[in-house]
C-alpha cells in the first residue's frame, strides 16, 4: 500500500498546492510524517498504541468514538497549532531518508495544456499599446 500512495505523486501534488496558496498569499502547514493524526483521540488527545487499517471507527477509552478519517481530519486541522514533540516511529527500517518510488518514463507527463494556467486566469494578461 505504501509504494501505491507514493506512487501517486504526493510530492508534485504537494508542490502544486504550494504554488497555489504563495499565488494567493496563504501558507501551507505540513504535518510531521509521524504524527499519529488516526491514532489521536480528537476530544481527549490519547494516542491508542495500536490502530490497524481495517479499523474504520476511532472508539477512546474516554467515550469518543468518530469515524477515523473524520477523527484525523480534526487533529490536522488542529496541526498548526499543536506542539511538536513527537516520538518518532519505533520502526528502525522507517527511520532513514525517504525518497520517491521512481516512476516508468513520461508517467508524470500531461497532455498539453491540461491543467495550465494561464496569465488570463490571474489577471496578468500582457497589455500592449500600439505605438505611433
Amino acid at each position: 500500500m505504501a509504494r501505491a500512495i507514493a506512487d501517486a505523486g504526493w510530492a508534485e501534488f504537494a508542490a502544486l498546492v504550494s504554488y497555489e496558496q504563495v499565488w494567493r498569499a496563504g501558507s501551507v502547514t505540513v504535518a510531521d510524517r509521524w504524527f499519529p493524526s488516526s491514532r489521536r483521540c480528537s476530544a481527549c488527545g490519547a494516542v491508542k498504541p495500536v490502530l490497524t487499517s481495517t479499523d474504520r471507527v476511532f472508539v477512546c477509552g474516554c467515550g469518543f468514538q468518530a469515524d477515523r478519517d473524520h477523527n484525523a481530519a480534526v487533529n490536522l486541522a488542529r496541526w498548526p497549532r499543536m506542539k511538536r514533540d513527537f516520538p518518532r516511529s519505533p520502526d528502525p527500517r522507517a527511520g532513514g531518508r525517504v525518497t520517491n518510488v521512481r516512476r516508468r518514463e513520461g508517467a508524470d507527463r500531461h497532455l498539453m495544456g491540461v491543467g495550465e494556467t494561464v496569465p488570463v486566469d490571474a489577471g496578468t494578461e500582457v497589455h500592449v499599446t500600439a505605438v505611433a
